[in-house]
């Protein structure tokens, strides 16, 4: 049976996410500045609302619930899952105050999109958001791929076990380096090193294709926040098809495969150790599973002449691929093209991309690679292990950064999490035929929603049920956290009220 959670334990837990929000407080300045900056004073005192409100309430929980403990690790997950949720609230204040939402609960949504980093998205009028508007919505998106709690590392926790703890809440189990602050600030160091090159790449491509200084160096910034951290936002409600931009179409599939890498193998990159791009199960997990998958859906757009010469199928159809499989959900086609000229073969193999998902430990959501290639590796040794005599011992190895033997501990625990993730899609599924949308639009969303993908067939809309609303972003919390930490709230919760006493309340 399990320990009630004590009083110290919940004021441990309240102390802690009282330091995120903080932090998160912190981080609204800004899209104040920029609001400033742009004269945009409406929206320049919705932020400073949005940073007062966060960072009051982090001291005030801090102040009403110190705590002197290093967190255990079921503190230390519910910590994480509950931090996720504070985020999306507090996140939304700027956003419904914007008047482009047509409910707290559309904002929302849009903030754990944003922060899950999704990409689907309910604002309403895009094409005339304010530029602090999108900064903030991008900003989410740039936060939540590196992850909310590892701001928290990086500025405001100190390197204890418990800190470890909350990184592993995140659905980031692998220390790129020996100490997890230093991993947490080197992801930081990564991402900030990108996102100038990037920027200032997509900014050129801009300006050459005749965009204002600023405006292209704005969105440049912007759409490098949502490619490399797999995101999905864009600036214009025709997402990356708005540019009509070729170039800019192949700078972006660069950043999305790199966003979808793991840190590990980027801090195996910057070390030169170039050999472990093609050695790691990850990388050719990614590559076969792309590969086949394109293939299928080339066979599918080919049956029913979608594009009319080659060079379109390839530039529209390679591009989807991409954006499914890496999680990032940009499109370069409208929304209802692809239930009404994709069709089934096509539209099964993009649900597949999306349900893979990209690396473990980077900025993508889904299944993993690692899991896909440890699930095909396991089932491979069990075939070896049938074929060969009974007192054979079969050994089957990987390489991810290192050499590992597979265990069964190892291949349970991925089981579990790719399990998870098929119940998830399946309730969404489930939850989009209940209010009648067809099978196919149905689980297309759903997949989109849970694996933090961010395409859509065009159910994701403000007029769409607010039950299927509330499913997504549970969806997308579940997903983007890979569910064990969310596990340990619900179990937390329960235990409060049912678990056997132990040490003193």
């Amino acid at each position: 049976m399990l320990l009630r959670p004590t009083n110290e334990d919940l004021r441990t837990i309240a102390y802690y996410i009282g330091r995120l929000i903080v932090a998160l407080g912190i981080i609204f300045i800004i899209p104040l500045l920029t609001a400033v900056i742009f004269g945009e004073w409406d929206l320049a005192a919705d932020f400073l609302i949005g940073m007062l409100a966060s960072i009051f309430i982090g001291l005030l929980l801090q102040k009403l619930f110190p705590a002197s403990r290093d967190m255990n690790w079921s503190q230390g997950l519910a910590v994480t899952s509950i931090s996720w949720l504070v985020a999306m609230f507090l996140g939304a204040i700027p956003l419904v105050l914007s008047g482009h939402y047509g409910s707290y609960l559309d904002a929302c949504f849009d903030a754990m999109s944003g922060f899950a980093t999704t990409g689907l998205a309910l604002i309403q009028n895009l094409d005339h958001a304010a530029n602090s508007l999108n900064m903030w919505r991008h900003l989410m998106m740039f936060l939540g791929g590196q992850g909310i709690v590892v701001i928290g590392l990086t500025f405001l926790v100190k390197g204890t076990a418990g800190a470890y703890r909350m990184y592993v809440g995140e659905a980031r189990e692998e220390k790129v380096l020996p100490n997890v602050i230093q991993t947490a600030r080197f992801i930081w160091m990564v991402s900030l090193t990108y996102l100038v090159f990037g920027t200032i790449l997509l900014g050129i491509i801009g300006i050459l294709e005749g965009m204002p200084v600023i405006r292209s160096f704005l969105h440049g910034l912007w759409v490098f926040m949502a490619a490399f951290d797999t995101g999905g936002f864009t600036p214009h409600s025709q997402s990356i098809l708005y540019y009509h931009s070729f170039p800019y179409e192949i700078v972006t599939i660069v950043l999305m495969v790199m966003g979808t890498l793991n840190f590990s193998l980027h801090y195996a990159l910057w070390s030169r150790n170039f050999k472990e791009l093609f050695k790691n199960i990850e990388t050719r997990t990614l590559f076969i599973s792309l590969t086949v998958l394109f293939l299928i859906g080339t066979v599918g757009l080919t049956q029913l002449s979608t594009y009319p010469n080659w060079f379109a199928h390839l530039r529209k159809g390679f591009y989807q691929f991409i954006s499914a499989h890496s999680g990032t959900g940009f499109m370069t086609i409208y929304a209802p093209q692809f239930p009404n000229e994709w069709g089934f073969l096509a539209l099964l193999a993009i649900v597949l991309a999306m349900a893979f998902g990209g690396s473990a430990c980077s900025t993508a959501g889904g299944i993993k690679a690692l899991r896909i290639g440890l699930f095909f590796k396991s089932l491979l040794q069990d075939v070896k292990r049938i074929m060969r005599p009974g007192s054979a011992i079969v050994v089957e190895k990987f390489h991810h950064i290192k050499t590992i033997m597979i265990e069964d501990r190892l291949v349970r625990s991925a089981f579990v999490i790719l399990i998870c993730y098929v119940m998830t899609y399946l309730l969404g599924t489930i939850v989009g035929l209940f209010y009648g949308y067809p099978l196919d639009k149905a689980s297309f969303e759903s997949v989109s929603a849970a694996a933090n993908v961010g395409l859509s067939t065009g159910i994701t809309a403000p007029a769409m049920p607010t039950g299927l609303k509330v499913t997504y972003i549970i969806q997308m919390w579940l997903g983007r956290l890979e569910f064990m930490s969310i596990f340990v709230l619900i179990g937390l919760a329960i235990a409060r009220f049912t678990g056997a006493k132990g040490r003193s309340q």
